[in-house]
């Protein structure tokens, strides 16, 4: 099989979410055996000082077995969301007089993550 085959069997069906500095790829592909699953890639642009950039990926593949329940608890979240904060944006990105308030237990969070390693997907 040519390569241009390889690719075209591969992705099927395609959608682009452009949300800020993130990029949503949503992509239908075929299984060896002619199925089809989705992959759901984050891609997230970063510039360093230089003035240079680079991308991270995290990619989540989603089978169709899995399709109902995962349908289920991503509505179940974005409700609940809405419901507990609706649809405006909170954050100090969107509003310019946003205070963050802080509490006893964010200092200590904050003093316990000090010695995390930060680890990516890619990492793993």
């Amino acid at each position: 099989m040519r390569e241009n085959d390889m690719l075209e069997k591969e992705e099927i069906f395609s959608r682009v979410l452009r949300a800020g500095r993130r990029t949503y790829f949503f992509d239908v592909r075929a299984t060896k055996a002619d199925d089809y699953y989705i992959t759901i890639t984050e891609s997230k642009k970063f510039t360093e000082d230089d003035g240079s950039f680079h991308f991270k990926k995290h990619k989540i593949y989603l089978y169709k077995e899995d399709f109902a329940a995962f349908t289920e608890i991503l509505d179940e979240m974005t409700q609940y969301v809405l419901d507990h904060k609706g649809e405006e944006v909170i954050s100090e990105r969107h509003q310019k007089d946003f205070k963050r308030e802080f509490y006893p237990e964010d200092r200590e969070e904050s003093n316990a993550n000090a010695s995390f390693t930060n680890l990516e997907f890619d990492d793993i």
